[in-house]
């Protein structure tokens, strides 16, 4: 399946005859201007629930993709789409799975809020179910879950440095200022309808585990966020959703990516709310995803160490839920789909309480 689209919501309409002219004198010069004249359709991707993302597409066939904040309250820093395009910029020669660039705007006269546009890859996109039309068996998914991994450890093998990256890394320390930022986060957002959370918090707080060596972390590491080659569903194409990326610790990365691994013999009701088709026979189960991984990139790992990010990364994935709740439960926007991402909460804090019992 292609990712869905549907008409854009009233709310977050935008003048798309001024950005198809802004487009025109401001797309990079990979981009034949012939190939935008006219006023190009425009159609929201419905898969998300943070930056919104839109589909133009100009009446000779070229397609683009923009991207622009929420409305309503964002937490300090997040939403920023300038670096957004310019991380994406900046990798494309060392991890050629990120989208190509077309232009990053930070005048906000032009739809109300800064936005970057960028090229689509084309492919296949998974939801909460593997389609039976994409004909993968066992073996195929077990595939496709390797070379997910497998993409994750390539990312992870970026140099630093010779990306021009190095800038984002704020120095060691980074275990630390995740769980301060996100205690932080999740306090501010907090509504009365969901748990507070502080047992996990004082849990992680006394819990921290010094930095590994950084790396290029994607944070938002998931089968969405993920394109398939349309021709062999196996292969991954691209990696969408670099808003959160960053110069930080591999395994809070790691961690983060696995809180949404719902795995077959999982309890009921963290089955019920999976995103990701990873319960399907042929998918790792969550500590042969962390060998996997870890013997790729030579690090030795034990258990009770790999808690920490475990707990970490439901934690923090409790927090982004909440804050995306919030706009929600005060009234900052109409979008149904947030409605349930209170009960979400909910059960990740009942996960994280149930990792952490017995536990000092």
């Amino acid at each position: 399946m292609t990712e869905a689209l549907a008409e854009v919501r009233d709310e977050d309409a935008f003048d798309v005859e001024r950005v198809a002219a802004w487009l025109r004198e401001n797309a990079s010069d990979a981009v034949d201007r012939a190939e935008l004249a006219g006023l190009p359709e425009v159609r929201q991707f419905v898969g998300g629930a943070s930056n919104l993302t839109y589909l133009l597409r100009f009446p000779g066939g070229r397609d683009l993709i923009l991207r622009r904040p929420p409305f309503g309250t964002k937490a300090k820093g997040a939403h920023d789409m300038g670096r957004e395009h310019d991380l994406q910029a900046a990798l494309a020669d060392a991890f050629p799975l990120v989208p190509a660039m077309v232009a990053s705007c930070a005048d906000e006269s032009i739809i109300g809020s800064p936005f970057y546009v960028m090229e689509r890859i084309e492919g296949t996109i998974l939801r909460r179910d593997i389609p039976p039309e994409l004909g993968l068996d066992v073996d195929g998914v077990r595939a496709l879950c390797e070379n997910a991994i497998d993409t994750l450890v390539r990312l992870h093998d970026v140099d630093v440095t010779a990306s021009g990256l190095g800038v984002l890394d704020r120095g060691d320390g980074y275990v630390r200022r995740q769980v301060e930022g996100w205690s932080g986060r999740y306090r501010r957002a907090r509504t009365p309808d969901v748990p507070d959370l502080e047992a996990t918090m004082a849990w992680l707080d006394a819990h921290q585990p010094g930095d590994r060596p950084h790396v290029v972390i994607h944070n938002d590491f998931r089968f969405d966020n993920l394109v398939l080659d349309a021709g062999d569903p196996t292969r991954i194409v691209g990696v969408l959703d670099w808003e959160l990326a960053t110069v930080g610790d591999p395994l809070m990365d790691l961690g983060s990516a696995l809180a949404y691994w719902v795995q077959a013999d999982d309890e009921p009701a963290f089955l019920a709310v999976r995103l990701q088709p990873t319960h399907t026979p042929g998918m790792l189960t969550r500590a042969e995803v962390v060998q996997r991984y870890c013997a790729a990139r030579g690090l030795d790992v034990a258990p009770q160490e790999w808690l920490f990010y475990d707990v970490f990364g439901l934690f923090r994935l409790a927090g982004i839920a909440q804050q995306i709740y919030y706009r929600y439960h005060h009234g900052q926007t109409s979008n149904s789909a947030y409605a349930r991402f209170g009960e979400f909460v909910r059960i990740l804090d009942a996960r994280c309480s149930a990792l952490l019992a017995g536990q000092p």
